[in-house]
């Protein structure tokens, strides 16, 4: 496809905007292997959800940690990808400061995720 039959104008339709999104959903799940440890580590925490039986509210806290370092994992694709694009492959000492606080965001978020999968599962766990 040449870059003329590339789409460069706003979406025209709702279908459209969620098949791109949907488009960068698959991107960063299929590229980015720390995002499938993150998806893995998701569907452990879900599991163990539905085996422990946990409260909603218990429930909310697990969907909101996971969506977090979702979120966050995303928004680091994301820095990297426009870094990478200005910089052209040459190091800049403030393109190391945007990756590195990037993906210390991600690991702030993944941390948090810990802590409350620790404060739902662990007692639970102890229970057993």
């Amino acid at each position: 496809m040449d870059s003329h039959d590339k789409q460069t104008t706003k979406n025209r339709h709702f279908g459209q905007a969620m098949q791109h999104a949907l488009s960068g959903v698959w991107n960063v799940f299929s590229r980015e292997r720390n995002m499938r440890y993150h998806g893995t580590a998701a569907v452990i925490a879900v599991a163990a959800g539905f085996w422990l039986k946990i409260s909603e509210q218990e429930w909310l806290w697990i969907i909101f940690a996971i969506f977090f370092v979702f979120l966050s994992e995303f928004a680091n694709t994301v820095a990297e990808s426009l870094t990478d694009l200005i910089v052209k492959g040459q190091y800049h000492p403030l393109a190391k400061r945007v990756k590195d606080v990037s993906a210390g965001s991600v690991l702030i978020s993944a941390l948090f995720a810990i802590i409350v999968g620790a404060i739902i599962f662990v007692p639970k766990l102890f229970r057993l």
